[in-house]
């Protein structure tokens, strides 16, 4: 019954998706016992109802489904070692910092599609880090900065919206389609090794990996500026449209050319009016969100369906892959300081410790995701918010002038037990803005 009421409440709209979220379902659910049920036919489980369930509920499904496959994987390799000789048991990537994207193609097109699904291990190299999980963290944090900047010329951040959206390009290069196939694969593999991504991309773009149809309210996320220009000619007269003399065609921006493209056929011979004027906006919608990057996007998709094909993933909403994918925007330090571990002699009620909220709860917020970043190797924030993260602070030692550091791998904070809280602030600031790679002492 409520499968039947969800269905037609996503046709007519009448309440928020959320209202059918079961906080019960969701608190007593026990995935590992739900996950293996879902995968046999005519077996009752709840994952076969995921409007049920939480965006966290979802993403832990999703762990547990990693981490299965995982361990298959990790199997099957001692199994086939035993016959065909040595075979390495992890996803391993060897990678320099200052060619991060091409090595990281190169070697993932090397990969078999069950190489894809083995645990993630990488190293930088000449560096003396053990990926235990933090350094895979700092990879994506990097690699993701690298294809999304402008060097690449493969998206283009919208001034206003901040998001970024695939460059139209008529005839891609063959490099520039591998370079977006290694996106999709980046961010599949992201999900799949429960890694969250410092990016900005339109909920279009997660509306498009999951097939649902994109409309023209999308376009306000992409291009706020264009999206005010077209619904501006819904409130024009028919004499004011005439006098833009306007065709169904479009002009862009194609790597420093200036190329045009009929939006129907015979677009360059008709004229913009009151009557097709509907037709013309849903066309340059169309333009902009499928025919001006189809063979971008499917390379996209392609690298990301690599990975994702058979998650729970494709049973998420768009919002809620979103949220996968890049976390949630909420600081809320409050609620990581009430779920925080302490170790190695330190308590809740420990001076230190007391000096070290205070600190950070003066602190911006971009000091805090350079904390983040610097206790986790990322500064996103895990879906459900920082109370969800598994945040632990020990104890390194009496008063010293040694800085505080990190195990990024496993989320843990050493914290030297300063004497007062401006020599904390001081050491604390001074590791945060120096926290990027493995080579500080």
């Amino acid at each position: 019954c409520l499968a039947l009421m969800n269905s037609y409440n996503n046709t007519h709209k009448l309440v928020p998706y959320s209202a059918f979220y079961n906080d019960a379902v969701n608190e007593h659910i026990d995935i590992k016992e739900d996950v293996p049920r879902f995968r046999i036919p005519e077996s009752l489980s709840f994952c076969s109802y995921p409007f049920l369930l939480s965006p966290t509920t979802k993403s832990e499904i999703i762990r547990v489904e990693s981490v299965i496959l995982m361990r298959t994987e990790l199997q099957d390799s001692f199994f086939r070692a035993m016959f065909s000789g040595v075979t390495c048991p992890y996803l391993v990537l060897e990678v320099r910092r200052d060619s991060l994207v091409r090595d990281t193609l190169y070697q993932l097109d090397l990969k078999l599609s069950q190489d894809l699904r083995k645990q993630l291990k990488v190293r930088f190299v000449g560096e003396e880090g053990v990926d235990e999980g933090g350094v895979q963290k700092e990879f994506f944090q990097l690699i993701v900065r690298d294809v999304f900047s402008s060097k690449y010329g493969i998206f283009k951040a919208n001034d206003e919206s901040q998001y970024h959206w695939f460059l139209p390009q008529a005839n891609p290069t063959s490099d520039a389609l591998e370079e977006m196939r290694l996106t999709g694969q980046l961010i599949g593999l992201a999900v799949y090794n429960a890694v969250i991504l410092d990016i900005h991309l339109p909920p279009a773009l997660y509306k498009k990996l999951l097939g649902i149809q994109v409309d023209r309210d999308d376009l306000r996320e992409v291009d706020p500026a264009l999206y005010h220009g077209l619904t501006q000619l819904l409130l024009l007269s028919a004499e004011e449209l005439e006098s833009l003399e306007r065709t169904f065609e479009v002009e862009y921006d194609d790597m420093g050319l200036l190329r045009s493209h009929e939006l129907i056929p015979n677009g360059a011979q008709t004229m913009l009016t009151a009557d097709n004027r509907e037709m013309f906006i849903d066309s340059y919608v169309d333009f902009v969100f499928n025919s001006s990057c189809a063979r971008q996007f499917a390379e996209f998709k392609a690298g990301f369906d690599r990975i994702c094909s058979m998650s729970y993933v494709r049973f998420m909403r768009p919002q809620e892959l979103e949220l996968l994918v890049c976390g949630c925007s909420d600081l809320d330090f409050g609620a990581l300081e009430g779920s925080t571990i302490y170790d190695g002699g330190y308590s809740r009620d420990a001076q230190v410790i007391k000096h070290f909220w205070k600190v950070v709860g003066e602190f911006s917020d971009e000091l805090k995701r350079k904390l983040l970043f610097f206790a986790t190797s990322s500064d996103r924030v895990p879906i459900g918010g920082l109370s969800k993260l598994h945040f632990v602070i020990a104890k390194n030692g009496g008063d010293s002038d040694r800085l505080p550091t990190s195990h990024t791998c496993f989320n843990v904070l050493l914290l030297p037990e300063y004497s007062t809280v401006d020599k904390l602030r001081e050491r604390l600031l001074t590791a945060i803005h120096n926290s990027e790679g493995f080579g500080m002492i």
